[in-house]
């Protein structure tokens, strides 16, 4: 089951409030620290991501399973553990990136 977590949206200058990612050479915001829990993505040039994903808007989900999530579908992005006790992975679904996301302990 999927539950909505934040929506994530590329920006051209590096938000002000970030978390850099060092591996990802990305730059993040909380989404908790927007009223509409909008993700602010700053990626640097040398950013090795897809570039729809460098240049598309998101919906990010949470998920219980990751590994059901992830069967059969189009992957952008392979599993992987952006902050702490997170795992993430990103597919294309509609024609858009969808991030999906499961706590680990």
């Amino acid at each position: 089951m999927r539950t909505l977590a934040h929506i994530g949206i590329p920006v051209k200058q590096k938000p002000a409030k970030a978390t850099y990612l060092p591996e990802a050479k990305l730059y993040i915001t909380d989404p908790s620290d927007s009223k509409n829990n909008i993700e602010f993505l700053f990626f640097e040039p040398e950013c090795k991501m897809p570039e729809i994903v460098k240049s598309s808007t998101h919906i990010a989900y949470m998920t219980d399973d990751m590994e059901a999530e992830l069967k059969d579908a189009n992957i952008l992005i392979e599993p992987f553990e952006p902050l702490p006790g997170l795992k993430a992975a990103f597919v294309l679904e509609d024609g858009i990136p969808i991030e999906l996301m499961q706590q680990i302990a």
